[in-house]
């Protein structure tokens, strides 16, 4: 079988990387997404285990529309009995990026119709669209004029973990912080901080990812458990597989200048076993000291966007002085949409990856903290970043 996991821009290898390790064949990154075939094992490993993916589509069939009837046609004429019955719900989930059709709720109403008149051509009656919890949840992408129609086998959006219910007024977003995580290939032997934690996001990742904690562990529910063809004896099975006992020991550390913000993360870390070791403290990054002799500090800073940032270039001065004064020895990675302001970290970046944070494109810049790493003089500079 052939299916799709979707996930942000820039995570594409990391997430095909994550699909090999879990048994998927013929992997191969595309747009925001990787294919990938396999059997219903790894289709449900896949929704369990994957931490840079969004959702896991399956799909059914495809073809061409050069307008709504055709549209209608195609959709009215496939058998979708084999998925869902008259006394069952459904709800349409459409991605549109085309100069036939224009409006994706129009396309929802369309294949909404077309599948509803099937089953009441045929019965008389037909199944009720459920938006919040329906038994199917069919995708329908039209780019141009070519319609490529897939079951959702995931349901809610994978990035949602669980673990928490506040909001941060600058969050980033699960499956973004632990691909983060999994770019910089961090060795959980080693040392993880993150010194302006915000909501904790990426230590709470950095620590799933340290003692092997399945992302959707705390899930009761997936798509896939309405489908015709579920196995639910092979699914109790891979979930009592994925089950971990004894967590390893880590360093994980985590710190922010805010008192609300490390108060909500030591109150929702108290309740999640994994996190019992995560060291929490209330401190400025500029007045931190480095905890261990090599790892990897990996920060979200305020870009200017969502957070009013009086001096920007000055916040990241003092970053690449924090940097190269206490981290050597360590990976730095930086991420943020404010360009002008990152390139005053005056650090020679080893690396960078185009990610988006939300709608806010962004870089994520690696610094290697080589012992006797050389602060970029003001001549020196270069728009590299």
């Amino acid at each position: 079988m052939k299916f799709v996991a979707k996930t942000f821009h820039g995570l594409e290898e990391v997430l095909g990387t994550e699909l090999t390790k879990l048994g998927a064949a013929e992997v191969e990154p595309i747009r925001r997404a990787v294919s990938f075939e396999g059997d219903l094992s790894v289709l449900y490993k896949a929704n369990l285990h994957c931490r840079t993916a969004l959702r896991i589509l399956k799909p059914i069939f495809s073809f061409n529309a050069n307008n709504e009837k055709q549209l209608y046609k195609n959709i009215i004429e496939h058998d979708w009995e084999q998925y869902l019955n008259v006394d069952g719900t459904f709800s349409i989930d459409t991605t549109v990026q085309s100069e036939i059709f224009t409006h994706s709720k129009y396309v929802a109403y369309k294949v909404k119709d077309a599948i509803a008149d099937q089953f009441t051509e045929k019965y008389e009656r037909r199944p009720n669209v459920d938006i919040e919890n329906p038994d199917l949840k069919i995708n329908v992408r039209i780019f141009n004029d070519k319609v490529d129609v897939s079951l959702d086998s995931t349901g809610e959006s994978l990035h949602r973990r669980g673990y928490r219910e506040f909001a941060h007024i600058a969050p980033i977003n699960e499956v973004l912080a632990a691909g983060m995580i999994l770019l910089s290939e961090w060795d959980p032997k080693t040392a993880f901080v993150d010194p302006m934690c915000g909501s904790g996001t990426l230590l709470l990742e950095a620590a799933m990812i340290a003692c092997n904690v399945p992302p959707a562990g705390k899930r009761t529910h997936f798509n896939f458990m309405n489908w015709q063809d579920y196995d639910k004896d092979l699914w109790t099975k891979i979930k009592a597989d994925s089950e971990v006992k004894d967590y390893p020991e880590y360093k994980i550390y985590g710190s922010d200048i805010m008192r609300n913000n490390m108060e909500q993360i030591q109150d929702v870390f108290a309740d999640i076993d994994f996190a019992q070791d995560v060291i929490l403290k209330r401190k400025a990054f500029e007045q931190l000291d480095s905890p261990a002799s090599e790892g990897v500090i990996m920060m979200n800073p305020p870009y200017g966007e969502r957070i009013e940032l009086e001096d920007a270039i000055e916040m990241y001065k003092m970053i690449g002085d924090q940097l190269k004064s206490n981290f050597s020895g360590f990976d730095a990675w930086v991420i943020s949409s404010n360009l002008q302001a990152i390139k005053r970290v005056g650090l020679k970046p080893s690396k960078k990856i185009v990610l988006f944070n939300g709608a806010l494109e962004c870089k994520f810049v690696k610094f290697s903290l080589y012992k006797g790493t050389k602060r970029i003089q003001p001549e020196e500079k270069t728009d590299e970043v």
